[in-house]
């Protein structure tokens, strides 16, 4: 009932010329308050028709102010600083008009005691200031207390960074309608601001307030980071205290990211896992990438997924020639199509870049599609990545994976296409499903094309944060559902890397790349699957096995507790120019092997018996050993 009534108030608003009155009274009575107090409250002393000379004569002045400057079409409700300032202008200036008229009235000595007298003026110039900005802040006040009924449990708070955008934090959580918000302190690590206050609420240094006793005095329950340009390793360190002592972290969007130029509560970002496992900033040479990119007709296979994507956006910054942006899902490349059209940060022309649906299994498609736009360089991001749905699909893994790849990568070298370079994976090194065992075929039939005039160049990495299909946006998806989280193995281990800087490091490598090279990103410490889900379900606000349960399901087909970048006994890591890249120097196959095993994976391919496929791939690939797999009875009989 509370809540019907505050909503219906809150959806209604005063008239702005309903308002304009309100000034102009003002300007009546602060005139003849002025009037009264100069003559010491003696209302006999006031000549009533010298009065409203004044009156008539003062009232238009300001009358005109407050139109041209407009002090009535805000709401008064929400008054701002701006607000106050806009009404500050049009008195002052309505001040000075009357002063400069009553001085040039003086001086050709128009009737005498026409005008007000200095003092009154004075006088009411102040009274006029007080009362009409100060009664907009009244009414602002007053109706925030009456629509900011604690309806909810009262959320203790306290803000990280005692600057501008600290207070506008604060001011936005009171407005908040739907949850009590209690600014508790506000913490910054100035220390000429400790034991200070902002607007009544104490500023205190990082380490009093996270200190349990703090926390639990004050039933803290969220802490907001209001400093968008906080040092990466900073901010980690404080997420990390806080989900420690049970805290929920949020914080405040970039400034070019609130509606409108106003910051709302619901604006709010819970901190992303990507945050906590973010490492030092990768530098990328981009004169060396810009030397390489620029001007030239570029070929992203597979350019809706997560990777394809991201190289589009990125390479769309070294001034292409042309980009061409192919992928078999149509959805999602209207998707990126979109996007890409739309952005008006990277001004995209919409002649610089071609969309089109096609697959890579096609190669009459992509045969016409290499006639007609003649890549200088072929990014193949192209591939089937799902470990269990290969596993239960081995024919279409090959089909795109390696046939997709060989038909790319043949095209390259017909239409004579400067490099080609493939996006590979850690599941390709001593593999244990078929998708990894695939990427692996790939990859050396890549490495038999090196004598050609297309240098070939393969980049290897891990998992990538926030892909899809990617352990980060299904956790997401469960605690939002109110769980249970589910991992396979509480010992499972993962390598993870964001997707901006994988594409960074693909874009470096690539242009690195003289050819048969194989690069292994510098991923580094495999993260606990288990303690992943764990912190996820920490920034969320939740207790892990309280709030949110978290299930063990047990190896999916095809899947290992550990993953590895290099194959150990055949592989040597060689530096190269970029700490965070590796040269991966690996034995491979000739052309004519290689095509040799091709050619019988294609026969085999044609009658489709999955076991005689598999069986093939494990001769091409002798480390290839099947975990958790109806095919490790072939592993058993050799």
């Amino acid at each position: 009932m509370v809540k019907l009534i505050i909503d219906s108030f809150s959806e209604r608003y005063i008239s702005r010329w309903f308002i304009f009155a309100f000034d102009t009274f003002l300007v009546v009575f602060t005139l003849w308050l002025s009037a009264l107090i100069q003559n010491n409250f003696v209302t006999g002393n006031l000549v009533s028709g010298a009065f409203f000379l004044h009156l008539r004569f003062v009232f238009f002045i300001y009358a005109g102010a407050f139109l041209f400057f407009r002090t009535f079409s805000g709401i008064v409700r929400q008054t701002s600083l701006s607000d106050a300032f806009a009404a500050f202008k049009a008195i002052t200036w309505g001040f000075v008009i009357i002063l400069v008229l009553v001085v040039i009235s003086h001086r050709v000595e128009t009737t005498p005691g026409s005008w007000p007298s200095y003092p009154v003026l004075t006088l009411q110039y102040l009274l006029l200031l007080v009362s009409l900005i100060g009664s907009r802040f009244v009414v602002k006040s007053v109706y925030n207390r009456i629509t900011h009924v604690p309806l909810k449990k009262e959320i203790g708070v306290v803000i990280y960074g005692a600057g501008t955008a600290g207070v506008l934090t604060k001011n936005t959580l009171y407005e908040d309608k739907e949850y009590h918000y209690k600014v508790i302190a506000f913490i910054d690590d100035n220390p000429y601001l400790a034991y200070k206050t902002l607007e009544g609420i104490p500023i205190v240094s990082y380490f009093v307030t996270l200190r349990p006793s703090f926390i639990k005095r004050h039933n803290v329950k969220q802490l907001i980071i209001s400093i968008p340009s906080l040092y990466p390793e900073r901010k980690k360190e404080i997420i990390e205290s806080c989900l420690n002592l049970g805290i929920q972290v949020k914080v405040v969007p970039a400034l070019n990211l609130w509606i409108h130029g106003q910051l709302n509560a619901h604006q709010l970002e819970r901190v992303k896992i990507e945050e906590l496992l973010q490492r030092d900033p990768i530098l990328i040479d981009s004169k060396n990438v810009f030397r390489e990119l620029k001007n030239k007709v570029i070929l992203i296979t597979g350019a809706a997924g997560s990777i394809g994507s991201e190289l589009a956006r990125q390479v769309l910054t070294h001034a292409p020639k042309r980009v061409v942006l192919l992928d078999q899902g149509e959805s999602a490349i209207y998707a990126l199509q979109y996007e890409l059209n739309n952005s008006s940060e990277r001004r995209v022309n919409s002649h610089l870049i071609e969309f089109l649906v096609a697959n890579v299994k096609d190669r009459l498609r992509m045969t016409s599609i290499m006639d007609i736009y003649r890549p200088d360089i072929i990014f193949h991001a192209a591939a089937y990545k799902h470990v269990p749905l290969m596993e239960e699909n081995p024919y279409e893994a090959l089909m795109v994976n390696v046939f997709g790849t060989k038909i790319m990568a043949d095209l390259a070298l017909k239409f004579e296409a400067e490099k080609f370079v493939m996006i590979s994976t850690d599941k390709a090194v001593n593999p244990t499903n078929i998708m990894g065992a695939s990427k692996r075929i790939a990859e050396m039939y890549i490495q038999s094309l090196a004598n050609g005039k297309t240098r070939f160049v393969t980049t290897r990495f891990g998992n990538v944060l926030g892909s899809n299909g990617s352990v980060v946006p299904l956790f997401r998806k469960q605690i939002e559902h109110g769980g249970p989280v589910t991992i396979t193995d509480k010992e499972i281990t993962r390598y993870f890397m964001t997707i901006q800087e994988a594409c960074s490091l693909v874009l470096e490598a690539g242009a690195m790349g003289k050819g048969d090279d194989i690069f292994v990103f510098d991923m580094g410490e495999a993260v606990k699957i288990y303690d992943l889900a764990v912190k996820m379900i920490q920034l969320y606000g939740f207790k892990p096995e309280v709030d949110i349960k978290i299930k063990e399901t047990g190896l999916r087909s095809g899947e290992k507790l550990f993953e590895e970048l290099l194959l150990t006994n055949s592989e040597n890591l060689l530096p190269t120019p970029h700490p965070k890249i590796m040269r991966a120097r690996v034995s491979g196959l000739t052309y004519k092997e290689v095509s040799k095993f091709i050619d019988e994976l294609t026969a085999l391919i044609i009658e489709e018996d999955e076991f005689q496929i598999v069986r093939k791939m494990k001769e091409i690939v002798p480390e290839f050993v099947s975990n958790n797999s109806v095919f490790q009875v072939l592993d058993k009989k050799a």
